[in-house]
């Protein structure tokens, strides 16, 4: 991740994510005062937006599938396991695309982290002695196709795209 700080705020870029994906479905993890997200629910009235407080999905939402989930300030009050097992189980479960907005000295964890759970680091924003770090993952985005994932390195390449064993 670059060095220099967004020159975006945080609610900026949520927005964009917002307007990039526009989500018929969407889970909000955490705080429940943010302006970008009342911005989009005015102009997506039809989108469902599910709120749910820091800690473990409840179950009914956990058996739910969201477009798109979004945790602020939320990490910063788990435990560092509960945290892990909560942007997991969104990931693996809940949504392909997801966005976690951070403040890493409030809490113990580290970018490393992230990256361990297939996050990337997206921005990061400066505020007075506030750092918050935006780290998302799309599953569309996840893995690059090898260059080497074609008809020209099989064996047969007339049978390329054709068989599955």
């Amino acid at each position: 991740m670059s060095a220099t700080p967004s020159s975006r705020t945080p609610q900026q870029a949520l927005a964009a994510l917002l307007a990039r994906y526009t989500p018929e479905r969407l889970l909000v993890v955490g705080s429940r005062e943010l302006p970008a997200i009342d911005a989009f629910h005015q102009a997506h009235p039809d989108s469902c937006i599910t709120h749910v407080d820091a800690g473990a999905l409840p179950n009914d939402v956990a058996a739910q599938r969201f477009d798109l989930a979004l945790i602020v300030d939320c990490l910063e009050h788990l435990p560092k396991r509960a945290g892990l097992e909560l942007l997991g189980g969104i990931r693996n479960l809940n949504a392909s695309r997801l966005a976690a907005l951070v403040d890493l000295q409030a809490c113990d964890w580290q970018e490393t982290d992230f990256f361990a759970l297939a996050l990337q680091a997206s921005e990061h924003f400066q505020r007075d002695e506030q750092t918050l770090h935006l780290f998302t993952y799309d599953l569309l985005d996840y893995k690059q196709v090898p260059d080497w994932l074609n008809a020209k390195f099989w064996a047969n390449p007339e049978n390329f795209g054709k068989y599955w064993w």
